[in-house]
């Protein structure tokens, strides 16, 4: 998209033989801004790259985007955290003077930060070329995602997401239908640890990266490791619902992520298990059909029972996605964001 708009983007770091997409660069004076995007403290470039990019991009083009929260005092939601010292090491204080250190900008990707020198910028974006089965219209997209044979569509409800901080979530997803489990179809989580509870978790008290294998076994649920990110779209299409979760910690701070725009890709139903607030401000009027509310199983019944008028749903989500969160959006107000 950078390169659409007359601008070079490249990765900080060697070139990687693999990198087929996104080229890479060490050539730090060749760019005009620096922007460090932050998850976790492994995001952070090692030294001697770290000192090279600091030395040689002034601080004033130097932007962080903060996708967790980091640059928060620390918040606590239900077992959900920005920081977790007992985990990185790092208090919450330490993120804020990292930030400050690295930048005078930081963004986060939510419309309302908490602080006064955070600029809400989203970041993660729709691609409207990514789209699987475009819905020309629902009553041809209902019949052929009917009739989808058990080749195409082997599950019934497909999660692909990590097991942190979104088990009571699940759970209680899981629970909500598993009256539907015989005529739904089987159910696939997959991604990172949803088969055991890890013993450093237990170890060092970190609740929100639990699983309930009786539950699992019950519900037959069949769980797969990571999913490679390039896969995701079409690994999502192989079920007629994959639901949309936010972590607890997201959920208060209105953060968004890749899967909220990514799901909206794949052949299937998106399921919005967010706040009616966080549906309508991200995805439009038209989502909240798709936000089952407290009574999941009735709502997905009626799905299957009516699937045009949700496939009519998913529809124009698209389309409101495509006019307010596409990535040409998102890089344009990233360049209004630099230039100002």
């Amino acid at each position: 998209m950078g390169r659409a708009l007359g601008h070079e983007v490249a990765l900080f770091g060697k070139q990687r033989s693999d990198a087929l997409r996104m080229p890479y660069s060490l050539d730090v004076k060749n760019f005009d801004f620096a922007i460090f995007i932050i998850y976790e403290t492994q995001d952070l470039p090692e030294l001697p790259y770290l000192a090279r990019l600091l030395n040689e991009m002034p601080k004033s083009r130097r932007i962080v985007i903060d996708c967790w929260g980091r640059y928060n005092d620390t918040i606590r939601v239900e077992h959900d955290s920005n920081h977790f010292e007992k985990l990185d090491g790092h208090k919450g204080w330490e993120w804020i003077e990292a930030f400050r250190t690295l930048s005078d900008r930081i963004l986060q990707p939510t419309s309302a930060p908490l602080r006064d020198d955070v600029h809400p910028f989203l970041f993660h974006g729709y691609d409207p070329g990514a789209v699987v089965r475009p819905l020309n219209w629902a009553l041809r997209a209902a019949r052929t995602w009917i009739r989808g044979n058990r080749a195409r569509k082997p599950y019934g409800v497909v999660y692909v997401g990590h097991n942190w901080q979104r088990w009571t979530q699940i759970k209680s997803f899981l629970e909500a239908i598993e009256p539907l489990r015989t005529s739904l179809g089987p159910i696939c989580l997959a991604g990172w640890r949803w088969d055991e509870r890890l013993d450093w978790a237990v170890e060092r008290g970190i609740d929100g990266v639990d699983v309930d294998p009786l539950l699992l076994k019950r519900l037959e649920v069949e769980t797969k490791p990571f999913i490679p990110f390039e896969q995701v779209i079409d690994f999502e299409s192989k079920s007629h619902f994959s639901p949309i979760f936010h972590r607890p910690l997201f959920n208060h701070l209105r953060l968004v992520t890749n899967r909220a725009f990514e799901t909206f890709c794949a052949d299937t139903i998106p399921l919005l298990m967010l706040p009616d607030n966080i549906v309508k401000e991200i995805y439009g009027e038209d989502a909240l059909l798709l936000a089952p509310g407290n009574d999941i199983a009735a709502r997905v019944q009626d799905m299957r029972r009516r699937p045009e008028k949700y496939c009519e749903a998913v529809r124009k989500t698209r389309a409101h996605l495509a006019a307010h969160h596409s990535y040409r959006r998102r890089f344009e107000e990233l360049l209004t964001l630099l230039e100002s």
